[in-house]
């Protein structure tokens, strides 16, 4: 089946979905209608241009409108959802077309020509619904009774880790686009290309403008890749390459997907070697998401697999429990195994208990973690191990009882390559996990 007849098939159950949700939580909290806003440009100080745009993600989780702004959504559980869909009669831009894709059947369409004029086409009275956007200063203006209210929110934001059908054939398309990328991206590195040249063949693989892109990519050669957050783009081809880690995704109908790999240019020598044993961590911690397990428990394991391959290689001089029990291996591992994906790169819910918002708090000495709920089938999480030469996480060991138990010279054999991490998408379900990543053949 095409990707087409399968976002034709299932974007009715979806939208059922959602609709079945929004009432049930209108009904709890006694609200007559939600009216989701789509957003405004934001205007570049003292400029006459704006950035580019970024739909609320709560709107884009009913249509795959995620370029028109000044569009609302009204919905309220019960009647067909109405869409407010913004054309202007404009000579200096590119006018949207009229809708007219698989999506449009399911929704009422009206068209509004001047963003002021919005209040002609809503509930005339607002007072018992709710507003959720980013725009509080519009909401005010239209006398809406209830702005992003923390209940709905939440509500929401608990329920959006179940991902539909239609959401998962979206994932599976940003994969695969990514996917194309990264290919793309790993040939270019073994052609001896920049950072930026790296980039350039990335996004025209995947056919993306930097803005559609769900995050800035990190294209990071030697050392740079010890930068968890590199965003630099060197112009300058590398004299000597060594290393290259890329985490860059994709966007389709505004989901995304987040990948990352690590290469060695010279691929016998022994940070190859060191590059397979962490995907071995990622390939394994990958297939052990399964329903009802902790994603905590996940993480905590990690650090003993990532302990194991510091005392493999020699980085480390004590044994790998040693190295465990004393936080050791948080120098080399700082970040927290992975994270819920889907309309957000860091979807909303992850530390969620339930509807209502409790927090589930991350282990102390576990403080980036970005997800402590509880594996369930149709979450869609990203498992990515790391393994890093930090300069200031080094430095931070020099002078306590943690120094003696490194091995320096190794460190410095292994600097000049920065470091290593390894990203997949994986979809759980009830039988089995789909990584999706991996089964679009990129290894």
């Amino acid at each position: 089946m095409s990707l087409t007849s399968s976002l034709t098939a299932t974007f009715p159950e979806h939208i059922t979905r959602l609709q079945k949700l929004t009432l049930e939580a209108l009904t709890n909290e006694r609200v007559d209608a939600l009216v989701i806003h789509s957003g405004q440009p934001i205007r570049q100080f003292l400029d006459d241009m704006d950035y580019p745009f970024k739909v609320n993600p709560h709107f884009k989780a009913w249509l795959p409108v995620v370029d028109n702004p000044h569009c609302w959504l009204v919905v309220d559980g019960k009647t067909k959802p109405k869409l407010i869909f913004y054309r202007p009669v404009d000579f200096w831009h590119k006018v949207p077309d009229e809708p007219t894709e698989y999506w449009t059947d399911e929704v009422e369409i009206v068209y509004l020509k001047n963003p002021s004029d919005v209040g002609q086409l809503l509930p005339y009275d607002r007072s018992n619904i709710a507003y959720v956007g980013q725009n509080v200063d519009v909401a005010q203006a239209l006398n809406f009774g209830h702005i992003n209210p923390d209940s709905l929110v939440n509500f929401f934001h608990y329920h959006r880790a179940y991902k539909s059908d239609y959401e998962k054939h979206c994932l599976r398309e940003a994969n695969r686009l990514a996917v194309l990328g990264h290919n793309a991206a790993a040939k270019a590195f073994y052609a001896g290309e920049s950072e930026f040249g790296i980039q350039m063949a990335y996004l025209d693989a995947c056919q993306h403008l930097e803005s559609e892109t769900p995050y800035g990519n990190i294209v990071a050669l030697n050392e740079n890749a010890s930068i968890l957050h590199y965003t630099h783009f060197l112009r300058s081809k590398p004299l000597s390459p060594k290393s290259f880690l890329i985490d860059a995704g994709a966007s389709f109908n505004g989901y995304a997907a987040d990948i990352t790999r690590t290469y060695s240019f010279d691929k016998t020598n022994e940070f190859a070697e060191l590059i397979s044993s962490v995907d071995q961590i990622a390939t394994d911690m990958g297939k052990a998401l399964k329903p009802n397990g902790s994603y905590v428990d996940l993480h905590i394991q990690t650090h003993m697999l990532i302990a194991n391959v510091l005392e493999q290689f020699n980085i480390i001089k004590v044994p790998a429990q040693q190295a465990l029990e004393a936080g050791l291996v948080r120098t080399f591992f700082p970040h927290g195994l992975g994270h819920q994906l889907g309309l957000q790169v860091h979807d909303v819910g992850g530390f969620m208990a339930d509807a209502r918002g409790t927090h589930i708090a991350s282990p102390e000495e576990h403080p980036f973690l970005r997800t402590t709920r509880l594996i369930e089938a149709d979450m869609v999480f990203t498992i990515e191990p790391g393994l890093y030469f930090i300069d200031s996480l080094l430095s931070d060991l020099k002078g306590t009882k943690l120094e003696s138990m490194v091995n320096w010279d190794k460190v410095a054999e292994f600097k000049p390559f920065g470091g290593i991490r390894i990203e997949d998408n994986i979809i759980v379900h009830t039988e089995r996990n789909e990584n999706m990543t991996r089964e679009l053949a990129l290894k």
